[in-house]
This record gives C-alpha cells, structure tokens and sequence, in this order.
C-alpha cells in the first residue's frame, strides 16, 4: 500500500459545497490546485452522491486547468455512519468499494474522509472507543482499494483526510499508523475557539493570543500532529473564509479574552464583513501581533475572522516549516474574492 505526496506547486486546496459550484470562477480555477468537493453521505454503509447535481459542471470547469485536482469529500460536521461502516472488514470493504466507485465514475482525483470525529458523539454521531483502530483499518481498506484501481489506470489516487485540530482528535485515532495510508491531513485549523467557549478570542489563529490561557493555535496544532507522527510535508493548514462572533460581551479594552453571554456560536461569511462590518457600523478592527490574527469589536460584539494580512502571514509559515499548503472553507464565502487571490500570490507566486 502507499501514498505519495505531490511536490511541484504547494497545495491551495477549496471546500467547494455541490449547490455552490456555480459561483466558482474560471480564473481560480487556474489557481487553486485542489478542490474538495462537499458532500457525500454514508448511509447503510455505502457512500452515495446521489444528492450531488453539479459535478458535470465542475468537470467542465475542471477541463481548463489540466493540473487541479478534484476530491469528494465525505462526510463533515454531524454527518453519520462512519462508526459503522468501519466497524467489521466487511464493512469497511463496503465503504471502500462504493467510496471508490463514487470517485471513478465521476471523474474525481481522490477521496477525503471527513469524519467528524471518531471515538467521539460530539457533532449527535455514534460512536465507539473501537473508533481509534477501525480508523486507521478503513483508510488501509480504502488505500488498498485506491492502489488497486490506480495499477489499473496507471495513476495514483488521493486519500486524505480532514482532522479537527486539538488533543482529542489524536486522542481518538492512531495518527502514526493512519498517516501511511495518507496523501494529506487537512488540519481543521479554524472554529477552534467558539461554539462551546464563552470567553472570546479567534478562531482560526496562527499563534498563540496574547494573554490566552489555553494555547490554541494553528502551530500548536501542527506541531501535535508532527509529534504524534505525522510528516509535516503532508499537513495542510486551515484558513476559514467567515468569522465566528461572541455577543454580550464585557465592553473592556479590546475585548479579546473577555466574558460573553453567548458562545462563538454565530457565524458571518468574509463577504458581510466586508459589506457590513470591517471599520463600519461601530465596529473596529484589531489585530493580534502575536497571534497574527485580526479581530473586530464594538463594545458589545467580538468577531474572529482570517483576512488578508492574517493569511499573509499562514503563507509564509507554510512556506518556512515545510507544510504541504493550505486549504480553506469555504469557497463560496467571500464573493470578492480578495482572499483566493491573496492566498495565490503568497502561496505560489512568489
């Protein structure tokens, strides 16, 4: 079984939901190089698209940029069935065989896993502590079944997978043994301050914040994953193309590490900041120097958000500790599209 990662262009990878196809432009077709198509569902165990109405559109914007590579995704936030259908060899075979076959017949490049997340019922999925080694015995099955198909075709097929970035994504899965079968570990480095904090603070920071007493940052969550044996020429970071915002916030300083009477439950995509939010309507923009990470405030409501001087900065840590390159959900979330373009200039352009 093997995996290769692909050198030449660093990756800049696009979630891309199926009824948002129509907004991608021909222009960044010729700059992304990935896109990750979202989503395909597990149900009964099989791995269906049947939902999805828009591929043949991808494949004919795919056509004009013979270097990008397409990937169904599977699964995301809430999605089920993956603690099943990992749970026997039989099982497994099932999800691979009909995984592969999704992939095959759409003229897709790769697969990415998107299990949210094993050994954990968090997102309202089922789960088991069986979850840490049938994880890394599905994506074996499914590396098996992609190698098969690919001797055939005489071409490799991407596996990948998105991983959330803290301890307990690590805790539930087997990351040393599971990255062999990997061409990429899309680390989910945004919403990790928000839906369950009502502290507020940013959501997709480089670095550590300043005065943070958790640590939560996209270089600690590389630096885990290379530690917990995961070559670091195959971690993708994450950049997030919306904000999460905290209300009822204590209105000191800056607002950064203070109370709220909510959680970072809210969200609001790059386009309405821009409209509606970034210095206008009472709210000021900050930025976080240690964190490299820009933030807005109105005395009453704190924003978390990437922009382009923040991404600015993932570039060129992506470019100094040798990752693969970055991806970023979602597409379709900055209709100006200032933030693709900012990412292809820093990320491969110079």
């Amino acid at each position: 079984m093997s995996s290769k990662t692909n050198g030449a262009k660093l990756m800049i990878a696009a979630y891309l939901g199926d009824r948002s196809t129509h907004m991608l432009r021909e222009e960044d077709v010729m700059k992304l190089t990935h896109i990750n198509y979202a989503f395909a569902h597990v149900k009964d165990g099989e791995v269906t698209g049947s939902h999805l109405k828009n591929i043949g559109r991808l494949n004919e914007l795919k056509a004009l940029n013979p270097d990008l590579k397409t990937v169904i995704s599977i699964g995301g936030w809430g999605a089920g069935g993956f603690s099943e259908a990992a749970s026997t060899p039989e099982s497994r075979k099932k999800f691979a065989d009909t995984a592969v076959e999704l992939m095959l017949r759409n003229n897709f490049d790769g697969i990415d896993i998107d299990w949210e997340y094993p050994c954990s019922s968090l997102a309202g999925i089922a789960s088991s502590p069986d979850d840490k080694q049938n994880f890394t015995l599905m994506l074996a099955e499914i590396r098996e079944k992609l190698d098969l198909v690919g001797r055939e075709s005489g071409k490799h097929y991407m596996l990948n997978i998105a991983a959330g970035a803290g301890q307990y994504f690590l805790d539930g899965t087997e990351m040393d043994k599971a990255q062999q079968y990997l061409d990429y570990v899309n680390l989910m480095t945004y919403d990790m301050r928000g839906s369950f904090q009502n502290t507020t603070g940013h959501h997709t920071n480089l670095y550590d914040q300043t005065g943070d007493p958790d640590g939560i940052s996209g270089e600690r969550a590389v630096n885990m994953f290379v530690e917990a044996g995961v070559p670091v020429e195959k971690i993708v970071l994450g950049a997030a193309f919306y904000a999460r915002v905290w209300k009822g916030v204590e209105n000191a300083g800056t607002g950064l590490n203070r109370k709220a009477q909510t959680t970072g439950c809210h969200t609001i995509d790059y386009t309405g900041l821009l409209e509606s939010y970034i210095n206008k309507n009472g709210y000021t923009r900050y930025w976080d120097d240690l964190a490299k990470a820009p933030y807005l405030f109105n005395g009453d409501t704190f924003i978390s958000y990437d922009d382009e001087e923040s991404l600015t900065y993932k570039a060129e840590f992506i470019k100094n500790r040798g990752l693969a390159g970055i991806m970023f959900w979602e597409y379709p979330l900055d209709s100006s599209y200032t933030l693709v373009d900012r990412l292809y200039k820093e990320i491969n352009c110079k």
